[in-house]
């Protein structure tokens, strides 16, 4: 199992889901936590369902990826609380997780895991 998890944070409990479930097809040995919407059902994000997912990962070391701006801004307000090693990643959420999930999974270093990742880099 990888040392590092991978965080999800996304405006739609769908899209969400959407990525997880296909992660799972090839990183199932990555801890893998995600949150989509808000806790009413709805779109959104909020500090404390992202403060939820990233405890809930049983890795200490995380990647956070995020769909839209607020998802980011929440992400970075639960980074303060949190004794966990968490980088969010400015990439597209798809793409970049799958990425990540997949390195991670084949045993790839961090560094290098980073620079695939930093190839994919958007101005969110």
């Amino acid at each position: 199992m990888s040392n590092y998890g991978i965080v999800i944070v996304s405006h739609s409990a769908n899209i969400a889901q959407g990525i997880y479930d296909l992660i799972q097809e090839v990183a199932k040995d990555v801890s893998i936590t995600y949150v989509g919407g808000t806790e009413e059902g709805g779109i959104g994000t909020s500090f404390e369902t992202a403060s939820q997912a990233m405890e809930s990962n049983s890795a200490e070391s995380l990647l956070a990826f995020y769909d839209l701006g607020s998802a980011k801004m929440n992400l970075e307000m639960a980074i303060e609380f949190t004794t966990k090693e968490v980088e969010v990643f400015d990439v597209p959420v798809v793409e970049g997780t799958y990425t990540a999930a997949a390195l991670l999974q084949a045993g790839v270093d961090l560094d290098t895991v980073k620079a695939q990742l930093a190839e994919m880099k958007l101005n969110k």
